[in-house]
């Protein structure tokens, strides 16, 4: 990342991704911007007057060999004035044509011949963030948003974005700081300390407003995890049952092979499905038989290390074929592991269900379904989803997903309000209560970039694309 001399340096990237495009943008930020679009772009209007924040068509020109300048691309170019910026920082934006070696020619026009640098991964965020546009929350973010593989996953981002989580670390650190403040008080005036610190109010507090919020968002930290980076469901069962063809219908689209003919697959086949929000990385893996030939016992070994790394494994019978010994040994192996019960070929049932019942006292769930006639699919999604996230209201109304970090910031702030609190109850000093609640407010200050040092800055920051 950039030291922090290097803050006033003009910076340009290409902001949007590799590849043919209808448009491509480029970005700077720093002192130098607007000097260097004024050199660069000649506007159609010669009499423009590059208001703040107004689109100009034009040109990029540079300088030929023989001294006349030459059209590199035809744009649009934006210049926008600090500090009502993305940075808070003179930002231009050229619009270009959406080919590479187009913008990449732009960029490099930029960075040979005047003062710019090129922008170090996510500096644009951080730029922002240290300027005090944004807070550290708000920067992570930007990162869920453009890595978010669902729909579920950018409203996450978008709440953390506006600045759900912050106003939920504030509130528990605005109550610290009061509290923290009566105890500085009782330690200036130790003669009164019993008079200034009621501990029952006190207790109260740090109860209601600390330790209570900071349990729900460590709670919502593991489901924000399940969102943001998703789960891994392995289908698993003996050959033949219907794991391919769930899998089919789980995507909506003939992803695998699928005959009649038992072992058709010899290999995991990986794919990602949305489930409620929720990015599932579904595998399909060879059926678990004994007495495979070689490439088919190849695919078991890795079907069974697919099993092993799985969140959760949905363990498919075919009813049609009622339970045989062969389902009993593989789930009694698979056991040790989250397990929903699928119980394929519900449409093709000659008589009533099979006792299904030893299964059932493992499993999380049971499903029926009909992965050929796609029956029972919605209730299997279901059953997915509240296996790996819960109570769907609760989730929804507390809404808020801390990432790992915040995570261990906000389990060191759990365990000082911990201390604390027992500290009121047992009647410790106010010096040491002190120190318990400076501690917890310390950690909330790290979540929300008062007090992140350098380094965690640029672990975060590194996490972004160029031009971010």
């Amino acid at each position: 990342m950039a030291a922090e001399n290097e803050t006033n340096d003009t910076i340009a990237a290409i902001s949007t991704p590799p590849g043919a495009g209808g448009i491509g943008v480029i970005r700077m930020s720093g002192l130098q911007a607007f000097a260097v679009l004024q050199q660069i772009f000649k506007p159609h209007d010669t009499s423009c007057s590059f208001r703040s924040h107004q689109l100009y068509y034009g040109h990029i020109l540079a300088s030929g060999i023989s001294g006349q300048k030459k059209i590199v691309d035809e744009v649009l170019a934006v210049y926008m004035r600090a500090p009502s910026t993305y940075t808070r920082e003179d930002v231009v934006e050229i619009h270009g044509h959406g080919n590479f070696l187009v913008l990449q020619s732009i960029l490099e026009l930029l960075l040979l011949h005047y003062p710019v640098r090129l922008a170090d991964p996510g500096e644009f965020t951080k730029r922002a963030f240290l300027n005090g546009r944004i807070d550290l929350t708000r920067a992570e973010a930007v990162i869920d948003l453009l890595s978010a593989r669902t729909r579920k996953g950018i409203e996450m981002a978008q709440g953390q974005l506006s600045g759900r989580l912050y106003d939920q670390v504030d509130a528990i650190r605005q109550a610290l700081m009061h509290m923290r403040a009566i105890v500085e008080v009782a330690i200036d005036f130790p003669d009164e300390d019993h008079e200034i610190i009621n501990h029952g109010e006190l207790t109260l507090q740090l109860e209601v407003s600390v330790r209570a919020p900071l349990a729900v968002l460590l709670r919502n930290a593991d489901q924000g995890k399940i969102f943001r980076e998703g789960i891994t469901v392995v289908i698993a069962g003996l050959p033949n049952v219907g794991k391919s063809s769930l899998l089919n219908t789980l995507l909506q689209e003939e992803r695998a092979l699928v005959t009649a003919i038992p072992g058709t697959t010899r290999d995991t086949i990986e794919e990602y499905v949305d489930i409620e929000g929720v990015p599932v990385r579904i595998v399909d893996t060879a059926g678990i038989r004994d007495n495979a030939e070689e490439v088919e016992e190849l695919g078991i070994q890795r079907a069974k290390q697919q099993i092993q790394q799985a969140d959760l494994v949905l363990f498919m019978i075919d009813l049609t074929k009622g339970i045989r010994a062969a389902d009993h040994e593989l789930f009694h192996s698979i056991q040790h592991k989250p397990v929903i019960l699928v119980a394929n070929k519900m449409d093709q049932l000659p008589q009533g269900l099979p006792d299904l019942t030893e299964f059932g006292n493992h499993a999380l769930a049971q499903v029926l379904i009909s992965a050929k006639k796609q029956q029972g699919i919605t209730e299997l999604k279901q059953a997915i989803f509240k296996a790996v996230v819960g109570n769907r209201e609760q989730w929804e109304e507390d809404g808020c997903a801390p990432n790992l970090r915040h995570k261990d910031a906000l389990t060191r702030a759990y365990t000082a309000s911990n201390q604390a609190l027992d500290g009121l109850q047992t009647g410790t000093t106010s010096d040491l209560l002190a120190i318990d609640l400076q501690e917890c407010l310390a950690e909330l200050d790290a979540i929300v970039g008062i007090t992140t040092t350098e380094d965690i800055l640029d672990l975060i920051f590194q996490q972004f694309c160029l031009g971010k």
